[in-house]
This record gives C-alpha cells, sequence and structure tokens, in this order.
C-alpha cells in the first residue's frame, strides 16, 4: 500500500507539473487549450473551467493538455480564429512543447535546494565531526561531536579524505597522535586504532552535516543537476550504441522504489521525487516521435527550412512512435514483474 501510495503522489506531482509547463506557455501565446487531464483513459470526473475543461481519468499514470488544432478536437469544439497551436509561430510553439520538461527540470533543482538547505551533505570539506560510532577508539577516547581533527602525528589536515587517509596510513605503526579543535580550545590525544574484523583501522567517526545558504543551495543545485544531466546522456548514449548495459524500470519498479524512498523518510523521497523529474523532464525531450522531443525536432526543422512536414506524414509518425512506446512500456513492465517475484 505505502509503494502505490507513494507511486500515485510521485506519478502525480511529475505529470500535473510537466502538463502545467505545456499549458500556461500555451496561455502565455493565446492558445486555445481545450481540455487538461490527470491521468487516460476514461474519464471519471471533470469540470468546465472558464477557459478549460478539467478532467481526471482512471489511470493515473500519466496526463495530458489537449490543445486546439492540433488533430484532436472533438466535433462539438470550436477552434476560434488565430488560437489554434499551429496559427502560431515556430518558435512559440517550440517554447510550449519544450516547457514541460523544462518545468520538470526546474522542480528537480528546487528540490534539490530544499534537500541542501533543510537537510543538507555529508560534509568532507573540513574534519569536523557530526557522530561518534559506539565502542569504537574515538569514543573512548573521548572524542565528541563538533569536535575537528586539525592534525595526525603533528601534520596538518584540512579536509575529511586527507585525514581518513593519514590515520589509516599510519595507524599500524602503534598510537596515532590526535590534535583535536573542541570549540576555542586545542586538544591533544593519544588513541590506540586496531583493525577491525575486515582489517580496517577504523577510529570510529562519521563526518558532519553540512547544510546550505539558500543562495549557494541554488547555485549547487544547478551545478548538481547540470553534471547528473550530462551523465544521464552519457549513460543513454552508451546504452543505444551498446558499450554499457543499462537497467531499464517501468511503473512497476518506479512504485517499488518509490515505496523504499517513502519508508525511508522524507529526505530520501525528496531526492527520489527530483531524480524522477529530472529523469521525465530528459527523457521527455529525448528525439523520439511522440514525445515532446520528437516534436521538437519538427518543429526546429520547420524553423531552419521555412515550411512545415505535411501534416498526415508527421501524424504518421508520432502514431507509430507511440505505438513503439506503448510495446516499450509493456515490455518494460513485464520484466519489472518478473524482477519483483
Amino acid at each position: 500500500m505505502v509503494s502505490l501510495i507513494s507511486f500515485l503522489l510521485v506519478i502525480g506531482i511529475c505529470v500535473i507539473i510537466h502538463e502545467l509547463g505545456h499549458y500556461f506557455t500555451a496561455r502565455v501565446f493565446d492558445v486555445q487549450v481545450h481540455e487538461f487531464a490527470f491521468g487516460m483513459g476514461p474519464v471519471l470526473l471533470q469540470r468546465q473551467g472558464r477557459h478549460t475543461i478539467w478532467s481526471f481519468r482512471a489511470f493515473p499514470v500519466g496526463g495530458f493538455v489537449r490543445l486546439a488544432g492540433m488533430g484532436e478536437d472533438h466535433e462539438e469544439e470550436v477552434v476560434e480564429e488565430g488560437r489554434g497551436f499551429f496559427d502560431k509561430a515556430a518558435w512559440k510553439r517550440f517554447l510550449i512543447l519544450s516547457n514541460g520538461s523544462v518545468s520538470n527540470i526546474l522542480l528537480a533543482m528546487l528540490l534539490t535546494v530544499f534537500f541542501l538547505s533543510g537537510h543538507g551533505v555529508i560534509n568532507l570539506e573540513s574534519t569536523e565531526i557530526g557522530e561518534i560510532m559506539e565502542g569504537y577508539p574515538a569514543q573512548t577516547a573521548g572524542i565528541l561531536p563538533g569536535d575537528a581533527i586539525v592534525a595526525v602525528n603533528g601534520e596538518p589536515v584540512v579536509s575529511w579524505r586527507e585525514m581518513s587517509e593519514r590515520i589509516r596510513s599510519t595507524a599500524s605503526e602503534g598510537p596515532v597522535h590526535l590534535s583535536v579543535l573542541r570549540k576555542e580550545a586545542s586538544l591533544s590525544l593519544t588513541v590506540a586504532i586496531l583493525p577491525d574484523a575486515q582489517g580496517i583501522p577504523l577510529l570510529g567517526i562519521r563526518p558532519a552535516m553540512r547544510r546550505y545558504p539558500v543562495l549557494e543551495a541554488f547555485s549547487s543545485a544547478f551545478a548538481y543537476t547540470v553534471d547528473m544531466t550530462v551523465e544521464m546522456v552519457r549513460g543513454i548514449i552508451r546504452w543505444i550504441t551498446g558499450v554499457e548495459k543499462v537497467d531499464v524500470t517501468g511503473p512497476v519498479g518506479i512504485a517499488s522504489m518509490a515505496g523504499d524512498a517513502a519508508r525511508r523518510g522524507l529526505w530520501p523521497f525528496v531526492t527520489f521525487l527530483a531524480l524522477i523529474n529530472l529523469n521525465l523532464g530528459l527523457l521527455n525531450l529525448f528525439p523520439f516521435p511522440a514525445l515532446d522531443g520528437g516534436r521538437l525536432i519538427f518543429t526546429a526543422g520547420e524553423m531552419l527550412l521555412g515550411r512545415r512536414l505535411p501534416a498526415r506524414i508527421e501524424n504518421f509518425i508520432h502514431v507509430s512512435g507511440f505505438v513503439l512506446l506503448i510495446l516499450l512500456i509493456v515490455y518494460v513492465t513485464w520484466q519489472d514483474i518478473l524482477r519483483f517475484f
């Protein structure tokens, strides 16, 4: 039940944000919006708004914004003159198509900002101690959370990695002499660090967490999003070219992961939601027919060549891509079910 609720929450947030990106951009450029739907299949509930029908459909695994003039107009619907999708300039249509994915990517960034400023990340840039592990030499020596190790055997250390490597490399030679900074006081401690069951000498300390100020969190979230985007694109290219095998998951796998994240608490769920939004945003920009990216390719071609591909051919390509996409989702879902059992 937790997995199902978490899945519906994740998919709901991702889909609504994505479609709102399309919707608001269409409204800005005065494109008539017939319907904003959450879910697929038969209509369960719908309400006629001032400009748009808002509907909730039977299968909450997707959604759509139905724009005037895109070939999905109902018989009783009248497309107002000049307000159809293809009545607008190509650059405006390009922005309408792309802003669904942009909205998901921006949400991923905002969730990352929330995580960095609200929870923080392990700080490996300093030697400040965040936690003392019970039963290890650090506890016996009287080291406390908030202390910072500033020197090991008289050699200054400034980062967690440098300090950790220095301790491990000298622990086998005898007791380790630590210079510890506690608030304003300097302490000198001598600690015998014996190897654990795996033969690794552990002092028994964990690094402190660092919470970012909001402005710094924004810049760090932007850098993180760019890095993740580059890695995802590289992964897709390696998968397509056969260089690397990539595990692909569908609704069942996402539901399982969403449930695991929710059970671990708020912050794991926030990071999972950010990752899914980033994935959804990027994958929708992939130049595959029926996806936003496929439509963007046709629109970009129109902008460059000054004329549009015949609507009949373009629609055939998108319908073919949609069929392939559904078959791929069915295959991936079946693989998820096999893995589950």
